[in-house]
């Protein structure tokens, strides 16, 4: 990371190498300032952040340092080199880093404009370690010199070959964008070396430019496009990551969501599952269905409150403890009550519950136990009868909430040809039209009642439900929603 310059002490461009120290019988240079001048136009005893603007009594014209203490502009003599570089004294909306180490002297960036009609403040830097130094967040652009010399000494190739770093010409080029990632860089090269400059562009520059054919307004229109374009590839490499990132959780949700162990079961089985969470696939619902070596089948539906990321996660865990003491050979309380262990020892906070119905249902199918954890309880449907709901006068407290609790077992005849529906509370809790009122469990019996005397059954019942429940709601449900259906035929 850039080492920003001490805002304690303005470091000299005669400390840094960049200007020549004033010999006795010599006459003051740029950076010391003749005798009788005011204290704070001395750069050697003045204590400011490098990066300050300063006053300039009489012009405005932008200044680039071009050599060793020289400048150009008709502001000469006002701006003081701190560093290596020279700033501009007026405020701009740009910052532009130059580096290069022209010997000569010779000027290499022209006064330069923004979209403004601002100056836009230039830094120069002779070498990658100034550069690192003067790569604050406030530079925008950074203006490359292709003919600096190489950083770095000549190591031995990876490939084995003996080829050094220093042979590669783009070296410095690679070490600029490594220094400055999010930064746009702009290549000068030679007229007369277009290949090299290409060469540049492949390797990260935003551009490149002919150093001896540069013009004030070429460049500035250049720097501006440089920037945007940085910005632009940044926007779409960050939804590019995105993009990959959701996919990525898209198929590790699917990859949560339960397949149900039914093999050698006459059962059927549906299920829809629609989360709460705008554009996710997986919220703090949760269910499952699975067949013991007995031939018993095991089905359970739940609701971690809230609707996050956390929430979901928890679910899924207790979905998969559920299945594993299940296959294990518990069931009813003592099943429930482990459950209970889990969620205390996952949950993030003391106040989340979860919500649970679980039914396991006999070989033969004509039975089933019933174990509710404060779930609403299941509809059954029979031929030649109504849609009902099961007993819940013994339904026990939600999960987490009492230390000890206790989750009695209710014993239900199925009958030879039946239908269960196992749902969470996103089914009944939509509203129904424009008003406050919601569903309830009444207003959702009666639908499937209604739904059932059409012919509707399995998926095509759930989808009908499912889909005339959000259309009373007037729109997309709020909470998570899954419902699991169990049909048994004669």
């Amino acid at each position: 990371m850039p080492v920003p310059v001490p805002r304690q002490r303005a470091i000299p461009a005669v400390e840094c190498g960049q200007a020549p120290a004033a010999s006795p019988d010599s006459g003051p240079s740029k950076e010391q300032a003749p005798p009788g001048t005011h204290p704070a136009e001395n750069p050697t005893t003045r204590r400011e952040n490098p990066t300050e603007k300063r006053e300039k009594p009489t012009d405005t014209s932008p200044e680039t340092s071009t050599g060793p203490g020289t400048a150009t502009g008709t502001g000469s003599g006002t701006d003081r080199a701190h560093g290596g570089r020279t700033e501009s004294a007026v405020p701009t909306n740009l910052t532009v880093l130059l580096i290069e180490d022209d010997p000569a002297g010779s000027p290499i960036v022209p006064d330069l404009l923004d979209q403004a009609g601002k100056p836009i403040r230039v830094r120069t830097a002779r070498n990658l370690t100034e550069a690192g130094r003067l790569l604050t967040d406030d530079v925008h652009c950074i203006l490359l010199d292709l003919a600096l010399s190489a950083p770095a000494p000549a190591r031995t190739g990876t490939d084995g070959s003996g080829a050094a770093e220093g042979d590669d010409e783009l070296a410095v080029l690679r070490h600029v964008l490594e220094l400055a990632p999010r930064h746009a860089v702009l290549a000068l090269t030679s007229s007369s070396d277009a290949e090299r400059g290409a060469e540049a562009v492949a390797v990260g520059a935003q551009d490149y430019l002919f150093r001896d054919e540069l013009d004030g307004r070429l460049l500035s229109r250049a720097i501006r496009y440089a920037v945007e374009r940085k910005r632009s590839d940044s926007a779409e490499r960050r939804l590019a990551e995105g993009r990959l990132r959701a996919q990525e959780n898209r198929r590790l949700e699917r990859g949560l969501l339960p397949t149900p162990l039914l093999a050698g079961s006459p059962l059927r089985f549906a299920a829809r599952y629609r989360p709460g969470r705008s554009r996710a696939l997986l919220g703090g619902d949760f269910y499952d269905v699975v067949r013991t070596p007995d031939g018993t089948v095991h089905a359970m539906i739940g609701d971690v409150c809230g609707h996050g990321p956390d929430e979901a996660a928890l679910g899924v865990e207790l979905r998969i403890a559920w299945r594993a003491l299940t296959l294990a050979g518990l069931c009813g309380d003592e099943l429930l009550g482990t459950l209970q262990q889990v969620l205390e020892h996952e949950r993030s906070d003391d106040e989340i519950f979860a919500t649970l119905c679980a039914v396991d249902i006999s070989p033969d199918g004509r039975r089933a136990g019933l174990c509710l954890a404060g779930h609403p309880s299941p509809l059954l449907s029979r031929p030649g009868m109504p849609a009902r709901l099961l007993p819940y006068d013994n339904n026990g407290p939600a999960l987490g909430l009492l230390p000890g609790a206790r989750w009695p077992r209710t014993q239900v005849e199925l009958g030879a040809e039946w239908s269960l529906m196992l749902y969470t509370d996103g089914l009944i809790e939509g509203h129904v039209g424009g008003g406050r009122e919601r569903l309830g469990q009444d207003g959702m019996v009666e639908m499937v009642r209604r739904q059932l005397a059409e012919g509707l059954t399995g998926e095509e019942l759930l989808r009908a439900t499912v889909n005339e429940v959000r259309e009373l709601n007037g729109g997309e449900l709020a909470d998570d929603l899954a419902v699991v259906l169990l049909d048994r035929t004669a």
